[in-house]
């Protein structure tokens, strides 16, 4: 039996990493730390209160005196890192929290692992500190490069990933420096349910049944490699489970797609649905398709964000190789059950635009195609 103290468990990857776990180790205890900021939605993880197995902790990983009470009241065994600010177009115009929760938090965590697992009175205990980090660390790649691998020089190019490259340092000098039993992961661009309405796929979804404008920054040629999020999960659990101590472990979807096309496949595939389920045009009366127009009619092009990167992808070799680490779901799969739960959870993201997140992300895109 583990303990996990699992940060970040009210975000996208977070919550859906908790009810992979639950799902999978029935026996383990699982805590469940978030600030309950911006992207942290209690209701993403409500569903596993009702297990005896989970507790949820509203705290901030920037509270080392928290966090070293809950490795000694819960008998925590094993931290699993995901909590981050994580919006490039917030890190852009208000870097200052990115460097304080990214880096200062990611501290506090190793300060208070070090404190409880290796100075504490019983001497040193059993651990690990999984830390969950990206592929933008690594930078840019051009049209012919070859992916990103662990050992791909860093390269960070917004205040976000330049956050997450310095807070991948600091969990690799605590291994090197103190004893610190830590993994890491680089992953690519996930997707799934539970993401938050910012992030390019629900975005795209939810505007198309709004009638809403579909923002592409620049020409959309910008190339990224999607990984469905549970594929991400499985991917962690075989690192902790059986990756190398101070190891880095990259994981992707081997997924590549021109922003531009993921946003046409999209309203392609909601064009679909309309047409299959007339009630949709019932329910959704701005939408394109109820209107008898195609939805990629909403896409509007906007100026280009400051120092945006062009491509990324992974090179999972590494993973593969050691670990047997492979992707379960294909794209096609993937885009369909995260279309499913959209529209079988509107509640949940409904709930999200009627705050102020929809006024904010409204105004940014305004002022993009402004100038």
């Amino acid at each position: 039996m583990a303990n996990l103290l699992v940060t970040g468990a009210a975000g996208f990857i977070g919550a859906n990493f908790v009810y992979y776990w639950l799902d999978t180790y029935p026996g383990d205890r699982v805590i469940g730390l978030d600030a309950l900021t911006y992207a942290g939605n209690h209701e993403s993880i409500r569903s596993a209160e009702s297990n005896p197995a989970f507790r949820f902790v509203h705290g901030d990983i920037r509270d080392q005196a928290l966090i070293e009470k809950l490795l000694r009241e819960e008998k925590i065994d094993t931290i699993v890192h995901f909590a981050a600010e994580s919006h490039v177009d917030r890190s852009i115009s208000g870097p200052d929290a990115f460097i304080d929760t990214n880096i200062g938090g990611t501290h506090s965590m190793l300060k208070a692992a070090r404190a409880v697992w290796l100075d504490g009175p019983e001497g040193r205990l059993p651990h690990r500190f999984h830390h969950v980090s990206t592929d933008e660390v690594y930078g840019t790649l051009g049209p012919n490069d070859p992916p990103f691998t662990e050992s791909t020089p860093y390269a960070p190019n917004s205040p976000y990933s330049a956050s997450k490259a310095a807070s991948d340092h600091l969990v690799r000098a605590y291994h090197h420096t103190y004893g610190l039993e830590v993994t890491t992961s680089n992953c690519s661009n996930n997707y799934g349910p539970y993401q938050f309405p910012e992030k390019l796929i629900p975005l795209v979804l939810i505007n198309i049944l709004h009638g809403k404008a579909l923002p592409i920054y620049g020409d959309g040629k910008q190339i990224r490699d999607w990984l469905y999020v549970d594929d991400h999960a499985r991917g962690i659990d075989l690192i902790i489970k059986k990756g190398r101590l101070g190891e880095t472990y990259n994981i992707g979807g081997h997924n590549e797609w021109t922003n531009i096309d993921i946003v046409n496949l999209i309203c392609k595939l909601m064009d679909e649905r309309f047409a299959a389920d007339l009630q949709m045009k019932e329910k959704y009366p701005d939408a394109p398709a109820a209107r008898g127009e195609k939805a990629n009619s909403l896409i509007t092009y906007v100026k280009d964000r400051p120092g945006h990167d062009q491509r990324y992808a992974i090179d999972a070799a590494k993973t593969t190789a050691e670990l047997a680490y492979k992707p379960v779901e294909s794209f096609e799969t993937g885009i369909d059950k995260t279309i499913s739960w959209y529209l079988d959870n509107e509640g949940w993201w409904q709930r999200i635009l009627d705050g102020s997140y929809q006024e904010w992300i409204d105004q940014q895109y305004a002022d993009r195609k402004a100038s």
